[in-house]
Order: structure tokens, then sequence, then C-alpha cells
């Protein structure tokens, strides 16, 4: 017969009076696995998703004490947890170090290392790969001055590896061309939630389908939403640590969640989704739960997995900028062919025109059109400024490619007259 694995949640009040929540899924009584999100003691600021076996419960209790101990009384020193893109270009890595004191910009911090052979980033002959801090975020996992610290990646001589797409990226938004805009990013992360052992969607039947699309978009209730706890203890995770997070949603397929970060500006965008990636990979990972970015997880009649991402620059969001965005679309036209290359692996599973997609082989724009490679809001068109939103990322592109490949064509990149002419009369857009 076949079986949805889904959790049941059950709200409880904490011996200290703040609320947590437990999983209490009829299983556990028959020793099955007790799953949920429990906010973390007194003294810490994190909180952490549990699976646990009842004949494992009192090791985890104990080792609860260690984990949710706050060292801040007793030592000066902070953990910082150092982050870097992986080998495939979309895994993430991690290691810890101890750092004597407490830190608030990352040139305090120091270079680190890594076997970039274990990681498909260097031959084993010459594989030492070094990391250089970037960005710095509160640690929601540690609590108190810990620190998790997104780094990009070099040779011992200094030269950006293959995968560092963050050196090209800071490049383009240091540009005063690119700068003086200030260009804004809203990214809307897609993202599904797979059972572990049989990698099929949460929620689903094993082996089965649950009925068809439709009733799951921003639903609630125990038949329709499921892995809303993940959902929120990465929301309140990403709050914690200092990331620009505005907004999550259950999503169309069930199963499959999006979160929303921006308005970020230039390479912000880019760190800021990375470390929430980061912190959404960990809480799955504590949740006995398989987070995946394929951008079309399951084959059929069920909708992708994409990473829309909205853009502006100033001049679009002053009056007149309309215009602005309509000569941006045009520059996106010309140079769609190169965008698809850097958008994301697998994407043209996705892109098929269907599911609220646009063709990966047309581009095409329109206002309020969800099935058009750029969509532009119905406000912006009222009011004569605003952003676009290029929907043809998919759900695991590096953001730093998209952002600032988004601002090379449409700031620093000239078409000719003739292509620009060309293209506005294809489009039917009068520029």
């Amino acid at each position: 017969m076949a079986q949805a694995v889904v959790p049941a949640m059950q709200c409880q009040m904490g011996a200290l009076g703040k609320p947590s929540v437990r999983a209490r899924p009829a299983a556990a009584a028959a020793g099955g696995r007790v799953w949920g999100v429990r906010r973390a003691a007194r003294g810490t600021a994190g909180f952490k998703v549990l699976a646990l076996g009842p004949e494992t419960t009192g090791v985890v209790q104990r080792m609860d004490q260690l984990l949710n101990m706050d060292t801040t009384p007793f030592t000066d020193k902070i953990i910082a947890e150092y982050i870097w893109v992986g080998g495939s270009g979309i895994d993430i890595r991690s290691k810890s170090r101890t750092i004597s004191k407490p830190v608030e910009d990352p040139s305090e911090l120091p270079k680190w290392n890594y076997d970039g052979s274990s990681t498909g980033q260097a031959p084993g002959e010459d594989s030492e790969v070094i990391l250089y801090p970037q960005a710095i975020f509160k640690d929601p996992f540690r609590g108190g001055n810990n620190i998790i610290v997104v780094c990009d990646t070099y040779t011992p001589q200094g030269e950006p590896i293959p995968t560092n797409k963050r050196h090209r990226a800071a490049q383009i938004f240091s540009d005063p061309k690119v700068s003086s805009q200030v260009p804004w990013f809203g990214i809307e992360q897609e993202y599904t939630l797979m059972q572990r052992d049989v990698n099929w969607p949460l929620g689903w039947p094993v082996g089965g389908y649950p009925g068809p699309q439709g009733p799951y978009y921003c639903a609630v209730g125990s038949d329709k939403s499921f892995g809303r706890d993940i959902s929120d203890a990465h929301y309140k995770a990403c709050l914690y640590a200092g990331i620009e997070i505005s907004g999550t949603n259950g999503e169309v397929m069930p199963g499959q969640w999006e979160y929303q970060v921006g308005p970020s500006v230039g390479i912000d965008a880019g760190d800021h989704i990375w470390a929430s990636r980061y912190l959404l990979e960990r809480i799955t990972e504590q949740a006995g739960v398989v987070l995946t970015l394929d951008p079309k997880p399951i084959q059929g009649d069920w909708n992708g997995a994409g990473c829309h991402t909205n853009y502006s620059t100033k001049a679009m969001r002053e009056d007149g900028g309309f215009e602005v965005i309509k000569k941006a679309i045009l520059n996106l036209s010309l140079r769609h062919d190169l965008h698809i290359s850097e958008y994301g692996e697998g994407n043209e599973r996705r892109l098929t025109g269907l599911h609220e997609t646009a063709s990966i082989s047309d581009f095409s724009w329109g206002v309020a059109n969800r099935g058009c490679s750029i969509r532009v809001g119905r406000d912006t068109e009222a009011k004569g400024k605003g952003y676009l939103e290029d929907r043809r990322p998919a759900s695991n592109m590096d953001p730093y490619t998209v952002t600032a490949l988004l601002a090379e064509t449409t700031i620093l990149w000239e078409p000719t007259l003739e292509a620009e002419a060309l293209a506005a009369k294809k489009l039917a857009m009068n520029v």
C-alpha cells in the first residue's frame, strides 16, 4: 500500500513558557522517528530541527546540553563556519575554525585553505585552494557571537578558480557605471523537499502520486502542505542570520516551497542567496529530509522549480523608468542565448512553454504574463517606473552569475542600432 511520509505536528508549551514545536507521529510509539522544530535552551539564540529515535533520546538530550551551551561567559573565542561553493558549482561545503575574538568585518578574518582535490576543484598533486572571507552572517545554529562566513575560492597564486563566480560578479558591480545605478535584486528561490531514502517528494505516496496540482499553492492543511515547519525554521534562521529574506510560501507542486530574498544591492544578492541555501541545507540535514534544487524534479504535469530574479536600476525606479525597462528588455532579447547558457543546469526540462514558463528557444516579454521570459508587473506599467522579472533562471542557478549578467547586459553592453531596431520590431516594442 502506498504511504505518504509526512510527520504530524503538535504544538506544546516549553518548561520556560516559550512555545516549542515537536513532532508526534503515530509511528513514534512503535519505534519510529520523532521529527520537528524546537527552540534552543535559554542563553542561546538558535534552534534545531530534530530527527530522533526513542532509543537515542537520552543521548541526544545530553548532547543538546553541549550544543546549546552558551560559551560567551567563559571565553572571548568564537566559532567561524567558513562556507564556499564546491566543485559542482551548486554544492556547498563548510568547515569550522576558532577565532580569538568577535569580529564585525570579513577583513578581520584570516584566509584559510582546503583540499580542493576532495571537492573536484584541484588536482591531487596541487590540491590547495585558498578561501577568502567575503561576507559575515550570524550563526543561528550555534548562537552567541559565532558566525557564518561566505568565502570565495582562489589558487595559492591568487587566481580565482573556475567555480568562483563571485570574483567576476564583484568586478561588474564595482564598475562605476553599474554602482551608480544601484542595482536592486529580489530573488525567488524555489526548492523541493524529498524523502531521503526513496528520492520522492515529501508528502507524496511512496511510489505513487498525489492529486493534480491546484490545491497546493499557498495552501494550509495536512493533506495539502508538506514541510511547513522546515520552511518556517528556515525563515527564522535567515532573519536571525541577517539575511534579507522577505517572504516564503508553498508552491504549486506539493512538497515544493519558495522563499524570497531582497531587495539586495549588487553583490549582496549573491552572498545572501548562498548563505540562505546553506541554512536550508543544514535544516533539512537535521530534519532527515533531502533538499533538491533540480529545476524539474518530477517529470510530467508538475511545475518545475525556478529562481525568478526581479531587477531594477536607479533609472528604472525613477520617473520615465518604463522606457528604461523596455530598453533593458531589448538588450536581454539580443543576448537570450548567452543568458540561457548561464541560467542553470537542466533548465531545458523546465522551460517548455508549459507550467508558467516560456520556451527556452524563444524570448518574449509581457505585462503580468507568467508565460513570458520577462514579466513586467501591472503596477510598473501603471506608474511608468519600477522593475522587471526575469523568469528564466533555474532553481540551481548561480546568483552571482545571474545578477552580474543582468547588470552587464542592461547597463554595460550596447548593441548596434541596427540590432536594436530589429529586436524592437520583433518584440513589437516602441522605444
